[in-house]
């Protein structure tokens, strides 16, 4: 079996990780009443934090695939899986990268004019964007959030099929410590 590199998996794992972070976050920001101005406040900052990290590591990770290949995907794979496969990670690749640049943006464009502090620590710049981007800005970075949900059930659903129904070392080949599943390959 032919796994990715460890910085692959790690870069692959810390933003999964961070990306679900954001969208719980999310969720929970935006439904606090202004009542709770305070923690609403400090949830958007760590929001914010977790947001330019993610893209940080998009690009890292971006570097890191395009100067390392991937493993082949498996031979057993139907042209319009091989097609699929590739669409759904340059998806995400675009969206982890995209979102975040959509949030700094709509930050930068905000009415509030709220500085960034990455962590309670590092001051982060506002983009050079108008005022008037912040409705668009915001529609986008909440509509591909959603985008990127959806393709994140799809890829968390495609990964179980390989591992449990196909029993191929696809989900192993990300997951550490995990075996490909003994059985019958398709």
């Amino acid at each position: 079996m032919t796994r990715y590199s460890a910085v692959a998996i790690t870069l692959h794992w810390l933003i999964a990780l961070a990306v679900g972070a954001l969208v719980v976050l999310g969720i929970v920001m935006t439904g606090l009443p202004d009542a709770e101005l305070a923690r609403k406040f400090a949830l958007y900052q760590w929001h914010k934090s977790i947001g330019i990290t993610v893209l940080l590591l998009s690009l890292l990770r971006l570097a890191w695939r395009l100067t390392h290949r991937a493993p082949p995907l498996p031979p057993t794979l139907k042209p319009w899986e091989r097609i699929a496969a590739r669409a759904t990670h340059i998806g995400f690749y675009g969206l982890i990268i995209l979102i975040p640049l959509l949030g700094w943006a709509m930050v930068s464009a905000s009415p509030y004019n709220i500085p960034t502090v990455l962590y309670g620590q590092i001051s982060w710049p506002h983009l050079p964007v108008p005022k008037s981007m912040f409705g668009a800005a915001l529609a986008a970075h909440v509509w591909l959030a959603f985008g990127a949900v959806a393709l994140l059930v799809l890829h968390v659903a495609a990964a179980l099929k390989h591992h449990f129904i196909l029993k191929d070392d696809v989900l192993a080949r990300m997951v550490p410590f995990l075996r490909p599943p003994q059985g019958e390959q398709r």
